[in-house]
């Protein structure tokens, strides 16, 4: 990993030989590196401009690097803080964590022990950074939320396909949004004003589909004590969505054939076809070649609706959308329970972003919508999280990973969850610090480009 651009990191230390090195490791990675020798001048810098991350020896003459991490802790929120020191001690770690740094680096390190914890500490400022920021709503649709080159790629999508008139195929996982998408293509068109008619065909018996599609007329069979018209009269001048498409039977395929052919429906029990004046959307989650090839959706029903097809994305495609989409669900839920909006500890959001999310935006919003109810705290912690989710992050990818990866994973899993504590986190592993250290030293040596 590289560093994001503009990334800018203040050293603050006396000794200028210690300086030159840090600056010069750093500078390798392409960070903008600042120094600084002293805490009262690394104040008078970090009010001119703004940080990253801080770098500070813990022993300097007249103002101590505690009392820096204590000054950018309360005045400077977004800057992250490593401190260094040559007179290592677990009551100085501790009282360094618990003043606000989010690593302990005793003297002597190793370039790959300072670029690890440097990497390690933005790489969690991003992440942060990412969960607060709201989406540029100008872009997408209606009601979508996201940052993603996949989103924005059908944002681009829709916008195009909005004004025309033409058949649209949306395809996508449940819970992708697939039916908001549709009605963003209708809101965005010249049929905003007339009506849009969702028609979940997966829903309807198949035994009533086409009655429910087409409407029937008084006496076509037992019960029809009276003519009804049908989701495609419904829909007239406007949209009709058939969400599930690939759920209707080759009989009704038939009949929805014609339908796009010739924009005219005969009503169940007529003889007389009415012409409708339509614009037909369809959403499938199943893979519609594959069942053209089986003979389970009819090839000419298929390339009728392949007109534009826009494929969404599932959410775990979707990188940091998953975080966007958090910090929206929370403001949304606590708006409307009138509760504090929650944070989330650095471990939950690392879960909750590379959780796999089978259920997508809908199994989000759920989980949130559930934590903003049932969690007191004002800080969503792993703990709260459902333990399936919990599990899943220390399951990985299956039995295709070495031992030496699995191992790491879980040394990290441990540090996170001792928030970066090494000597803690060497205590639980069972192990002294220096092993722990070179444990480190190999995962970065074999995870690195």
């Amino acid at each position: 990993m590289t560093a994001d651009d503009n990334e800018q990191i203040l050293i603050v230390d006396d000794a200028q030989d210690t300086v030159e090195i840090l600056r010069r490791t750093l500078q390798s990675e392409g960070y903008r590196v600042f120094s600084a020798p002293d805490v009262p001048r690394a104040i008078d810098i970090l009010r001119q401009t703004p940080f990253d991350l801080v770098i500070t020896d813990y022993k300097m003459p007249k103002v101590s690097g505690m009392e820096l991490v204590k000054h950018v802790r309360e005045n400077f929120k977004d800057t992250e803080i490593v401190m260094i020191t040559g007179y290592p001690s677990i009551d100085g770690a501790v009282g360094a964590v618990k003043a606000g740094a989010a690593e302990y680096l005793p003297k002597p390190f190793t370039d790959q022990e300072l670029l690890s914890a440097v990497r390690v500490v933005l790489g969690k400022l991003r992440m942060r950074r990412t969960a607060q920021t709201q989406t540029d709503r100008a872009q997408a649709p209606q009601g979508f939320v996201g940052e993603s080159a996949a989103m924005k790629k059908v944002f681009r999508e829709v916008a195009k396909a909005a004004p025309t008139c033409a058949t649209v195929l949306i395809s996508g996982e449940s819970g992708t949004g697939k039916e908001l998408i549709a009605r963003a293509i209708h809101y965005g068109s010249p049929r905003a004003a007339a009506p849009f008619v969702p028609v979940n065909c997966s829903a309807i018996p198949e035994s009533l589909l086409e009655s429910e599609l087409f409407g029937y007329v008084k006496g076509a069979f037992t019960g029809a004590h009276e003519s009804r018209a049908g989701f495609f009269q419904t829909a007239d001048g406007g949209t009709i969505f058939l969400d599930e498409i690939s759920a209707t039977s080759l009989s009704t395929q038939v009949k929805l054939l014609r339908v796009l052919q010739e924009r005219e429906v005969c009503m169940v029990g007529s003889t007389r076809p009415r012409k409708v004046d339509i614009r037909v959307l369809a959403a499938t989650n199943k893979d519609l070649p594959r069942l053209v090839e089986k003979q389970l959706f009819r090839e000419d029903l298929y390339f009728r609706l392949n007109v534009i097809t826009i494929a969404l994305p599932p959410l775990r495609e979707r990188g940091d959308d998953v975080l966007i989409l958090i910090q929206h669900f929370a403001r949304k839920f606590a708006g409307e329970l009138g509760k504090r909006i929650p944070q989330f500890s650095d471990q939950a959001l690392h879960v909750l972003r590379n959780y796999h999310w089978p259920g997508n935006v809908r199994e989000l919003e759920n989980v949130m919508q559930r934590l903003v109810v049932m969690t007191d705290s004002d800080v969503i912690e792993v703990a709260d999280l459902p333990s399936l989710m919990r599990f899943s992050a220390l399951r990985g990818s299956g039995f295709n990973r070495t031992l030496a990866e699995v191992e790491a994973e879980y040394i990290h899993n441990v540090l996170d969850s001792v928030g970066g504590n090494r000597t803690r986190a060497a205590e639980i592993l069972g192990i002294d610090r220096k092993t722990l250290r070179e444990k480190l030293k190999v995962d970065v040596e074999v995870t690195s480009p």
